[in-house]
């Protein structure tokens, strides 16, 4: 049992090295009803305002309202969001890292201190939002806006960003360094605070 100071990472009993899920003694992967398992997860969330060291990587969600609610230090690393709602959500210390999101919607939500590296996200909104201290390291952005929210802090380091909207953002201290733009607009936004580029030394 590994403890990371939030979630605890119990191995999957089945030896694959990978963590099991909350509530089970193996991953998602290896679960011999992955849709039942999905079912008990959203049961849980749906009848809790309040969610704490979720550990539920790997594990894919179609449709599900998480909006309202409040998370903290959970694991979806790897999971997989489809049409989802997080609008109104709060969010501190959560790993999403190498997730995919897609048509889900964060609107409006108070989003600090969370990993999104090496996540794929299209046609997402995140408008209105508190998305400070947030790290999308690698991660591949299009058809998404991040317009009117506060992005302060946050990295965007060797991304892949395309076709996607950070119009009226605060982004004082966001790193953009070697991220690949395609059809960015950044209207309104005080991109002079942001940092595109390392100086040489």
């Amino acid at each position: 049992m590994l403890k990371l100071g939030m979630f605890t990472i119990n191995p999957c009993a089945a030896g694959c090295g990978r963590p099991a899920i909350s509530g089970s003694h193996i991953c998602f992967l290896h679960q011999a009803d992955q849709e039942q398992e999905i079912e008990r997860i959203v049961a849980y969330i749906s009848k809790n305002n309040t969610i704490k060291d979720m550990n539920v990587p790997g594990m894919r969600f179609n449709g599900v309202d998480f909006s309202e609610r409040r998370f903290y230090g959970c694991n979806f690393k790897e999971a997989s969001f489809t049409k989802c709602m997080f609008s109104g959500s709060l969010m501190r210390m959560c790993f999403f890292d190498f997730a995919e999101f897609i048509d889900c919607d964060f609107s409006k939500s108070d989003l600090q201190f969370l990993s999104f590296a090496g996540t794929r996200i299209s046609g997402c909104l995140f408008e209105g939002s508190e998305l400070v201290h947030a790290n999308f390291l690698g991660a591949a952005v299009s058809q998404t806006s991040f317009s009117n929210s506060n992005l302060y802090n946050s990295r965007f380091i060797n991304a892949d960003l395309e076709d996607s909207k950070f119009i009226d953002c605060n982004l004082r201290r966001v790193y953009f360094v070697n991220a690949s733009q395609k059809e960015i607009n950044f209207k309104s936004s005080n991109t002079a605070e942001a940092v595109f580029k390392l100086e040489e030394t």
